[in-house]
């Protein structure tokens, strides 16, 4: 992301992921790429690594220069951000698929396609200048493919495996019900927390027995400092209406055994709400009967 607040102050910050873990930070006041992870940096050389850190360091002085430029050919005005989301994405039969979009303001305006620089079909018309003023920088054109169809790929396949532990790693959500207080006191805020969950995909939502609840409104997956996930999940309904209702957890941590909590159980005051895994009553029953037939 950088940040133009007038024409003689900018900062340009960048996060590196694998997967949904931070592997890499390059702060605006830093020349040096940090390494977060003790596998992230791949089987490069530190003469690789110096190479790319000096092209870094080259992009973000002559990027604002650009950008100054820009702004005063086009009458754009001050102050204004722009985002960059780069990368690529390892796919089966050693393939991989490279990526590099750029927004103005949050909505995409220009993308990086095979050779060239592309702008978005409902980008401003601006846009269609500054891609075409970005084409006749041939060399730069080349050092971006370069990096996206070779440096990329083989980076992160260096990563994936030398980072698999941490990719891989299975972590159980906590899950506990909450309400929050509704304007209509004739209605209830419902609220099912999950937390502490890896990887990322979780599926939740409120039922009443088998039916999913329409009415769901799912958060955003937040993080955690821990590299762990958050979600909230709440369901607004009529008082009367919540006995039964239960919030149900899908994740792959869980080996296909479903989280359930009941909304509106006594037996857990304070926190309204109790666990029921059915399999292991079953278990737990045919196991005593096969115990007391023995003896």
């Amino acid at each position: 992301m950088s940040a133009f607040a007038n024409r003689s102050w900018a900062r340009t910050d960048c996060l590196g992921l694998v997967g949904e873990l931070r592997a890499y930070s390059w702060s605006g006041g830093s020349d040096t790429v940090r390494f977060l992870k003790p596998w992230a940096r791949g089987s490069l050389s530190q003469q690789q690594w110096d190479g790319l850190q000096l092209m870094l360091r080259v992009y973000r002085r002559s990027f604002t220069q650009d950008m100054q430029e820009l702004v005063k050919m086009l009458s754009l005005e001050y102050p204004f951000e722009i985002q960059a989301s780069v990368g690529c994405a390892v796919l089966p039969g050693n393939t991989s698929q490279s990526f590099f979009h750029a927004a103005f303001q949050g909505k995409e305006i220009i993308s990086f396609q095979g050779t060239a620089w592309v702008p978005a079909p409902d980008a401003p018309a601006w846009a269609r200048r500054a891609s075409g003023k970005l084409n006749e920088d041939l060399g730069t054109r080349e050092a971006v493919q370069s990096l996206l169809n070779d440096t990329c790929p083989q980076l992160a396949r260096d990563l994936l495996e030398g980072g698999k532990s941490d990719l891989e790693k299975q972590v159980k959500p906590e899950v506990w019900l909450s309400s929050r207080p509704s304007p209509d006191p004739d209605r209830l805020l419902l609220v099912c927390h999950v937390s502490g969950f890896h990887p990322k995909p979780v599926w939740v939502m409120w039922m009443r027995g088998e039916q999913e609840q329409p009415g769901t409104q799912r958060g955003d997956v937040l993080p955690h400092a821990d590299e762990t996930w958050y979600l909230r999940v709440t369901l607004d309904v009529a008082a009367r209406e919540a006995a039964g209702l239960s919030c149900r957890v899908r994740h792959s941590s869980l080996g296909g055994q479903d989280v359930v909590l009941y909304w509106g159980s006594p037996s857990s005051p304070g926190l309204i709400a109790v666990a029921v895994v059915v399999p292991l009553v079953i278990v737990g029953c045919i196991g005593y009967l096969i115990f007391k037939r023995r003896w």
